[in-house]
């Protein structure tokens, strides 16, 4: 098929048909995010809010106090985030070249760790928090975070550093450089794609979790985006249109990243794909 210049494979258009898929709950989330009570509930509905209002965002935020929520949520996921790099890196390179026996048996619990479901963690962790006073604070939140987190990073920086020539590092090493010295300055550049792709995943793990930020943090200026949008409205009303207006900005941080970042994310994950 071809559409002026441009030829159309199947594959082409299974693509398309994915893509619109996705995107049009996106665009009708946006879309309602601009509309009246009124209009949200018109039968049929309006494609376009023909009175678009920025009324929904002014309530999120002035009324909702979802302000508060989303700072929260941004704190909470690049501390975690950060953290949860530097220790995976040099984790990751550790089972990547280094000679440690039972590497497979760590592989493999890393891998169980990130499988676990974490509705299973919610009590335990609780009491935990509790007994060491770190209920309702930024901290333990962070460390839940950071520890849930680190071991599928793990798994993608150990793929990427085996996708890496071992001759720079024997480079590094003839030059004098140490252990670190050498991951610091050789292996982490070249390891960018990997980072990046850890980064994106672990801070969308900690920005959409619902669970934990519910259990841990009930005081309502440690709330985290997630479990402040889920609050929104009362027992006999459900304000659709600040709800969307919320969900709307809450998607933004994470579809701003993927696009920027796409092709590092690519690379990320087939990194390694052929190799232990």
């Amino acid at each position: 098929m071809r559409i002026g210049r441009v030829r159309l494979t199947w594959t082409h258009l299974a693509a398309l048909l994915i893509a619109a898929f996705v995107a049009a709950p996106l665009y009708w989330m946006a879309a309602s995010s601009l509309k009246g009570p009124e209009e949200i509930g018109a039968n049929p509905p309006d494609l376009w809010p023909p009175n678009a209002t920025f009324e929904n965002y002014r309530q999120a935020f002035v009324d909702n106090n979802f302000g508060t929520y989303l700072v929260n949520s941004v704190l909470v996921s690049v501390v975690a985030t950060t953290l949860v790099l530097s220790l995976s890196a040099f984790a990751g390179y550790a089972l990547a070249r280094l000679p440690l026996h039972g590497k497979a048996p760590i592989m493999v619990a890393l891998l169980m760790i990130s499988l676990f479901p974490t509705i299973a963690l919610a009590a335990p962790l609780f009491l935990l928090m509790r007994d060491i006073g770190w209920l309702n604070s930024y901290q333990g939140l962070i460390l839940v975070y950071t520890a849930l987190n680190v071991p599928f990073a793990v798994w993608i920086l150990r793929n990427f550093f085996l996708g890496i020539p071992k001759e720079m590092e024997e480079v590094a090493w003839v030059d004098g450089a140490s252990p670190v010295r050498t991951v610091l300055s050789v292996i982490l550049p070249q390891a960018r794609p990997g980072m990046f792709t850890a980064a994106i995943f672990t801070f969308t793990a900690c920005w959409t979790e619902f669970l934990i930020a519910l259990t841990l943090n009930t005081a309502d200026r440690f709330r985290t985006m997630p479990v402040g949008l889920a609050l929104f409205g009362s027992q006999f009303t459900v304000p659709y249109g600040t709800i969307f207006a919320a969900a709307t900005v809450s998607v933004l941080p994470i579809a701003l990243l993927v696009l920027v970042f796409r092709r590092a994310v690519v690379s990320g994950l087939t990194a390694g794909a052929v190799k232990g």
